[in-house]
């Protein structure tokens, strides 16, 4: 008897210690999302036959991301998720390597295959927030997530870090940086392999019967939670992808400058996880949400208000609050809207949406900033930020 209380307790110290692998894992395998932001549409810029296609890579990157879902998610289904995290990995560092040849080689087309290789294996990398809520007790989770996000405070700031400093590391302005990002995910391989371990499943979990497809979209908290992720990704998305050409490109700000305010906006996306967990006791879900668009609300006014460095600087770094509690929100919502056997196809339905939305704002980013200006391009989101609002008090009307 005392045996096997051992062995629970151990596995149990096991599975909180996924938690941080994946904290420490996300620190170098997220590093791709932030080169991507920071030098994906000034390097599609260089290389672009016509330069409206500048942010074509970045929009590719979602898209990558997004195809990549469904398949990713049902694939760890099968065989779980840790072979799919090392596949994911070793498939990133490849898809790295060849952007640094292509860049080289000043092949456009090549380039936007890597990248958009890259997303596909950045939608593995979604599934950390999954994997780490499920090797915790239900009242954990959303610690859980926030624990993981904080990864990404790091790769915020080394991401763009590496992106500049080996810029030139590789013979042609760039390649280098696309070097550096294959070495941070050889270091995230190898810290999938020694430290994850795979969640263990019980015989009724899997013996669990999914309800059919209609009743679990008839959900409104279903709807509640996945809203939340695709408004928190949309908004953020539109005004970060175009936050580079509007700095550095329309408005000549030196890309020191521009490196500054996107690693402040990226580290703001996960630095509020700290206290994220605190915040959620006081406020719940909805305050959470509700604190998020606030947030963006205020990040529109801002930006509206001036384009000096100190505007981008602040509007980018609520913008990235307001993502980390929407998305946490939401994150935290979803897990109660579907049971333990639902839950690989609901987390993919959640993602692709997310992705999807994603993508369609990327591509549309570039081009509505040289059509409509920086200031239009931001009132735009506030539509999407009501929509979530009347979305979560129908959730609640309906909940009481």
């Amino acid at each position: 008897m005392v045996v096997k209380t051992e062995g629970v307790v151990s596995v149990e110290q096991s599975l909180a210690k996924n938690v941080w692998v994946l904290a420490g894992v996300l620190a170098f395998a997220n590093c791709s999302a932030p080169i991507i932001v920071f030098v994906g549409s000034i390097v599609g810029g260089l290389l672009a036959p016509d330069k409206s296609l500048a942010t074509l890579p970045v929009a590719l990157f979602v898209v990558g991301a997004a195809t990549s879902a469904i398949p990713t998610a049902l694939l760890m289904q099968r065989v779980g998720r840790k072979p799919i995290f090392l596949l994911g990995a070793a498939a990133a560092m490849i898809a790295a390597i060849f952007a640094a040849q292509c860049i080289s080689r000043q092949w456009f087309w090549g380039y936007c295959v890597s990248v958009f290789l890259l997303g596909m294996t950045n939608a593995v990398v979604q599934q950390f927030r999954f994997a780490a809520m499920e090797s915790v007790k239900p009242e954990l989770i959303t610690q859980a997530a926030s624990r993981v996000l904080l990864g990404g405070v790091i790769a915020a700031f080394l991401g763009p870090e590496l992106a500049l400093y080996f810029k030139d590391g590789g013979g042609v302005e760039y390649s280098g940086s696309f070097y550096a990002l294959a070495a941070m995910l050889l270091i995230a391989f190898f810290l999938l392999l020694v430290g994850y371990r795979e969640v263990p499943q019980t015989v009724e979990q899997d013996a669990e019967t999914p309800r059919p497809m209609k009743e679990i979209l008839r959900q409104p908290i279903l709807w509640a939670a996945m809203f939340a992720g695709v408004i928190a990704f949309a908004v953020m998305s539109l005004i970060m992808t175009a936050t580079p050409i509007s700095m550095h490109v329309i408005n000549g700000f030196n890309l020191a400058d521009t490196k500054w305010v996107i690693q402040s906006h990226i580290a703001a996306m996960f630095l509020p996880s700290l206290l994220t967990a605190w915040i959620f006791r006081r406020v719940g879900v909805v305050g959470m949400m509700l604190l998020g668009l606030t947030a963006y609300v205020v990040t529109i006014v801002i930006g509206v208000w001036d384009q000096h460095i100190m505007h981008y600087w602040f509007a980018l770094v609520l913008l990235g609050i307001g993502w980390n509690f929407l998305f946490i929100g939401g994150t935290s919502l979803l897990p109660k809207s579907y049971t333990n056997s639902e839950r690989f196809k609901m987390q993919a339905i959640n993602d692709l949406s997310i992705y999807v939305a994603q993508a369609v704002v990327s591509l549309l980013s570039g081009w509505l900033l040289l059509s409509i200006g920086w200031s239009m391009l931001l009132i735009i989101c506030l539509p999407l930020i009501l929509i979530q609002i009347l979305v979560i008090v129908y959730w609640r009307k309906t909940a009481h």
